[in-house]
């Protein structure tokens, strides 16, 4: 389903919202915040591949910079994100929150689709561990592909909130907006009830115990969000992200 290209705007509206403030609950105002620069969309020339062009930026980026933020647009940017990452931090831990593990070898004859992101980045080993929860669309074919890459799984039906992740390794969070149920994001392309609340999302983001150098936030559909209710959630984990960005590591 297309639409989530229009999801960066949409979600740096509801930031700048007047119903809402610039401050994260650990009460940092993120309001033209010395360490956070917005650098802008990254520009896709005509007949440039889309991958390549993100790569590219991403490194260039990271010569820049120590940390950085991406907004999509779906979970196919996170390969090449990733790639970017990869050229200067080599022991990545990937924290992937999603209702989909996104580990398929090639969907619908795309290897390079929405669904298959993680299989590309493990089968590259550009992250040293990937750790995934949420999972609650799990078949055979991805069960194998995790068994395969040595992915730690918290599917749904086994979640306990007292998850934490700590590592002294860096971190980088991608972050499925459909990770969290529907009745709460309901502008998503994929509906999997049985999800997070937003709530408990946001206590992960919070909980982490790690040097977080890099994140994600994808999948959100404007067209299917015309309460603006999920773009609102949206600007929320936006600001929790960039708290667990800018603050110094606890691991």
């Amino acid at each position: 389903m297309r639409g989530s290209a229009l999801a960066p705007a949409k979600i740096l509206e509801a930031f700048h919202s007047d119903s809402s403030n610039y401050f994260t609950e650990s009460c940092l105002n993120l309001k033209d915040h010395p360490h956070c620069k917005n650098k802008g969309n990254i520009l896709f020339k005509e007949g440039a591949d889309p991958m390549i062009t993100i790569e590219q930026e991403v490194t260039q980026f990271l010569r820049q910079t120590d940390k950085l933020f991406l907004l999509g647009g779906d979970h196919s940017i996170t390969y090449p994100i990733i790639r970017g990452f990869h050229s200067r931090y080599k022991d990545l831990t990937i924290l992937h929150i999603d209702a989909h593990s996104d580990l398929y070898d090639n969907f619908e004859n795309n290897p390079h689709s929405h669904a298959s992101p993680f299989a590309r980045i493990m089968e590259n080993s550009l992250a040293k561990k990937l750790v995934q929860v949420g999972i609650r669309t799990m078949n055979t074919h991805q069960r194998e592909q995790a068994n395969r890459f040595g992915v730690e799984v918290i599917e749904m039906k086994n979640w306990s909130s007292g998850f934490s992740l700590s590592t002294h390794d860096p971190v980088y969070i991608s972050l499925d907006i459909d990770a969290i149920d529907p009745a709460f994001a309901p502008g998503v392309s994929h509906y999997e009830p049985g999800g997070f609340t937003s709530r408990e999302v946001i206590s992960i983001l919070q909980n982490i115990k790690a040097n977080v150098v890099g994140a994600d936030l994808v999948e959100f559909n404007p067209v299917r969000d015309p309460s603006g209710i999920t773009a609102m959630l949206a600007a929320k984990l936006y600001k929790e992200i960039l708290d667990v960005l800018l603050r110094k590591s606890e691991a």
